[in-house]
């Protein structure tokens, strides 16, 4: 199954090394292949430094994509994760 959306970083701080530690940590504990896609350039979703080389500041825009048997679930919990500012990191 494969599902993408868009999501929006809202920390004020963007997606810096605490925040991408989450969400790489969480991305792993999927089957699905997971990617982040910023301005046509796709990294590993499961990869801290790969997620880190994209800088995204706060309000960036990116497109979740995965692709796997649990792919529904991987986006919905990673959805969340965003949604919720990681756990209010700033």
């Amino acid at each position: 199954m494969f599902r993408e959306i868009e999501i929006t970083i809202q920390n004020r701080l963007g997606l810096h090394a605490r925040p991408a530690s989450r969400f790489a940590q969480l991305a792993g504990e999927f089957n699905s292949d997971i990617y982040l896609v910023k301005d046509d350039e796709a990294v590993d979703g499961k990869s801290i430094l790969e997620i880190l080389t994209i800088a995204c500041p706060q309000g960036s825009v990116l497109t979740l994509r995965a692709d796997g048997d649990d792919a529904e679930e991987a986006v919905e919990a990673l959805k969340e994760l965003v949604a919720g500012r990681f756990g209010n990191i700033d």
